[in-house]
């Protein structure tokens, strides 16, 4: 990402001629934190921080230890004695690239466009004539769920895009279904990548329906989610047989079968209220997103189309997942969390959310509704980024007393937006949170508890008292304890801003106080914490999986003083353009019997909360190809009408996917399974391949053609049993060539996804597509 703030570090004077000198101030100039203009930060040795409008200041300039600012006004300058730290400059918020729009006479009226992450939408007037708009993205058509009415305009989205330029044409049609005169077309709408750091990435490329580069992976279905349709949506999933499957969350749970993983997009549009759905299987939660068993390959994404998808009433549990995303819609008045990753999920991505206050609960602190994103029971491989808490009475809670490892999470770029507390509160586990946008919070920042090792870098804390704590020592030891008194975790820090201290901050560091402390700071991120440093109350270390390449991923952290301006950005955190409800919540905190209570202005904004969208086109057919320009298929039994993308990866001439590395070597194929190296080998066309997939009982492997093709499996030269289902079918039934001397079976597969799974024990080393000639 682009940074927005570009630091100057001032090295302005040696240690010993600071300490013989008194800080002084004279400050009359400097103005309130405002991401909407260019700002210059002075940070002071204190740990304040004041702000200048760069377009009203002359100069800056130093003369021995003084600092001395300049203003155009040519009043009395602001000067600070030995006092200043370092000097900034913030650029106010990227607000977005528009695209080039012309709007003649006698066409459709562009009135927005912008390319956005990995997407690009525009808005239009109402044209004379059309009944219904086409739309397409480098000439080719988008599904027409993505294209909408609203009250005085027109919308369509384009999801799916690698990042690049982009041209997008909007085409009226009449009554009759024809294309008429008066396109437009606006161009060079640039689109960027999301930010994919963090441990959901982690040597795991591809999470949910998306290949890392933005497009949907081959065979990937869409499914589009309306109010009227969350009921009525189908598609067929393998569910050891070929099955239509109506219903959202009917179709969520087919998948929690374990027989199906191909990639599945539920796209959001609008708001779904809890009634809509066709059940739910989470009482307590809402949609439950289930595997068969611990980390199962699910390959599904959730996501909103523009910017004011929400779901409303409910909200996810995730149990036995791998491989799921959550992205770009709001969730309001949840049940219980808004997001509970219970048990045993992996590649879990959360990012882009508006996540607003859940169903008030019984208990005391529960006004604001009970957690928003709770991470438990051993899931790991987690990246919660690029978030929006909106005043959150208990954010994130990471980790319980049951973990057996360090599970690895990522906090980054997360907008705490006046939330009270567990920013995040974490147990047991090693988390990674950096460039977070603390803002006016109440309680507390990050807690550390039970043994955890957290890597605080880079967050920037504006008024918050309490930013970074450890169980019962450091400031938590100040009172009567915060955490259940819970042992102690250890809390590495770099590089954090405290701007806007309160009266009562408290941050106390190792190099203040060695055995009571909030943090241990270092000068340098690779820098180790010495295994001489415990918890106060259980003993325990920092375990530096922050500086073990073989445990971390590759980031690259921007400046603290760069956050509030890149979260409150047109690239920053919550849905696109922030989203539609637009609402500054007040730094006051309401409080009644010592816990904190929802802001009624904001309350109110979302008990009446109702949808903008008057016309969904397409909604009759809930299925879709993707809208982009790669990838995708059709996603239901029915198949879509438009004709958004090329469908599947296209074969062209014979095709040979092997397991090299451990994954396909081409993405027509998609393996939920184990791998191996010491189940002895297979010759396949002179050359010797040694790394299998094991066709176990949970093994489902997934291919998807765009043509008629004879399909070849290469089993293990020691294998006895050489043979497979397909689509569910035992080999005679889809009339298969077992040779038991080559070790092979060979079927035609006509176009389309189709599964193989166990018949018999064995080994699989490589899968032959050859197109058949007809």
């Amino acid at each position: 990402m682009k940074k927005n703030v570009f630091t100057l570090a001032l090295l302005l004077m040696s240690l010993s001629a600071a300490l013989a000198q008194t800080w002084t101030f004279k400050i009359t100039h400097a103005v309130a934190r405002n991401s909407k203009v260019n700002q210059m930060y002075v940070t002071t040795k204190s740990g304040d921080v004041k702000y200048y409008n760069t377009a009203d200041l002359t100069s800056v300039k130093f003369e021995g230890d003084k600092a001395i600012i300049a203003p155009k006004s040519g009043s009395e300058n602001d000067e600070y004695n030995a006092s200043v730290q370092k000097i900034s400059f913030a650029k106010k918020v990227d607000q977005g690239e528009s695209g080039d729009i012309d709007n003649p006479a006698g066409v459709i009226q562009i009135t927005e466009a912008k390319g956005w992450q990995e997407s690009a939408y525009l808005k239009w007037a109402p044209f004379e004539g059309a009944s219904s708009y086409n739309v397409y993205v480098d000439d080719k058509k988008i599904d027409a769920q993505l294209v909408r009415q609203y009250k005085s305009y027109y919308r369509a989205d384009v999801l799916g895009l690698k990042e690049g330029t982009y041209s997008v044409k909007v085409v009226p049609v009449n009554a009759d279904g024809k294309e008429i005169a008066g396109a437009n077309t606006a161009s060079n709408l640039v689109v960027k990548s999301y930010n994919r750091e963090g441990f959901a990435h982690f040597k795991y490329a591809g999470v949910g329906a998306y290949n890392n580069d933005g497009t949907l992976k081959a065979g990937a279905k869409v499914l589009y989610i309306t109010a009227k349709t969350a009921k009525t949506v189908s598609t067929t999933v393998n569910t050891g047989k070929q099955e239509t499957i109506t219903g959202l969350q009917s179709i969520i749970d087919a998948y929690s079968k374990g027989k199906d993983t191909t990639p599945i997009a539920f796209r959001i549009i609008g708001k779904v209220n809890l009634s809509d759905l066709d059940h739910i299987s989470s009482s307590a939660e809402g949609l439950q997103v289930k595997g068969k068993g611990a980390h199962s390959v699910m390959n599904m994404t959730f996501e909103g189309v523009g910017d004011d998808a929400t779901v409303y009433g409910f909200g996810f549990l995730l149990r036995n997942t791998k491989s799921v995303e959550f992205r770009n819609f709001a969730i309001m008045h949840c049940l219980d969390d808004a997001m509970s990753l219970d048990t045993n999920n992996s590649h879990v991505w959360i990012h882009n959310m508006d996540l607003f206050y859940g169903k008030k609960g019984s208990a005391a602190d529960q006004a604001k509704g009970d957690g928003t994103v709770d991470i438990k029971g051993d899931s790991k491989y987690v990246t919660v980024a690029y978030n929006r808490f909106w005043d959150n009475g208990k954010a994130s809670m990471c980790g319980m007393k049951s973990e057996t490892g360090e599970n690895w999470i990522t906090y980054h770029h997360n907008w705490f937006d006046h939330s009270d507390s567990r920013m995040a509160r974490v147990r047991t586990m090693s988390v990674h949170m950096y460039n977070n946008y603390y803002q006016h919070c109440d309680v507390y920042g990050i807690g550390a508890t039970s043994g955890s090792s957290i890597f605080m870098e880079s967050n920037y804390f504006d008024a918050v008292k309490r930013p970074i704590m450890s169980s019962l020592q450091g400031t938590d030891a100040k009172g009567d304890g915060t955490f259940s008194s819970e042992k102690g975790g250890l809390i590495k820090a770099y590089g954090n801003v405290f701007a806007n201290k309160p009266d009562n901050f408290s941050y106390i560091t190792y190099a203040e106080n060695n055995t009571s402390f909030d943090a241990y700071e270092v000068s340098d991120p690779s820098e180790q914490v010495p295994a001489s440093v415990k918890t106060l109350v259980g003993g325990t270390s920092y375990n530096n999986f922050d500086t073990d390449p073989s445990l971390m991923y590759a980031y690259a952290a921007d400046k603290a003083e760069d956050v509030p301006s890149i979260v409150e950005g047109f690239y920053g955190a919550g849905r696109l353009n922030h989203g539609d409800i637009d609402f500054a919540i007040p730094d006051e905190t309401v409080v009644t019997n010592g816990h904190q209570q929802p802001w009624p202005a904001l309350a109110s904004i979302l008990d009446a909360y109702t949808s903008g969208v008057v016309k969904v086109f397409g909604e009759s057919n809930a299925t879709g190809e993707g809208g982009s320009t790669e990838g995708g298929s059709t996603g239901g039994s029915t198949g879509g009408t438009t004709e958004g993308g090329s469908t599947v990866t296209p074969i062209e001439g014979t095709v040979l996917v092997t397991f090299t590395d451990s994954k396909p070597s081409s993405s027509i194929v998609t393996v939920s399974g184990n791998y191996a190296t010491n189940k002895g080998t297979a010759t396949i066309d002179g050359t010797s391949y040694s790394t299998c997939v094991k066709m176990e009982s949970a093994t489902n492997i997934s291919v998807t053609v765009d043509k008629k093709v004879t399909m070849t499996l290469y089993f293990s030269s020691a294998d006895t049993k050489t043979n497979a289902k397909i689509d569910g079918k035992k080999p005679a039934e889809v009339n298969a060539v077992i040779d038991s001397t080559a070790k092979t079976m060979t079927v035609t597969l006509d176009a389309g996804s189709h599964t193989i799974t166990k018949q018999d024990t064995c080994n699989l080393f490589g899968i032959k597509l050859v197109p058949v000639k007809e």
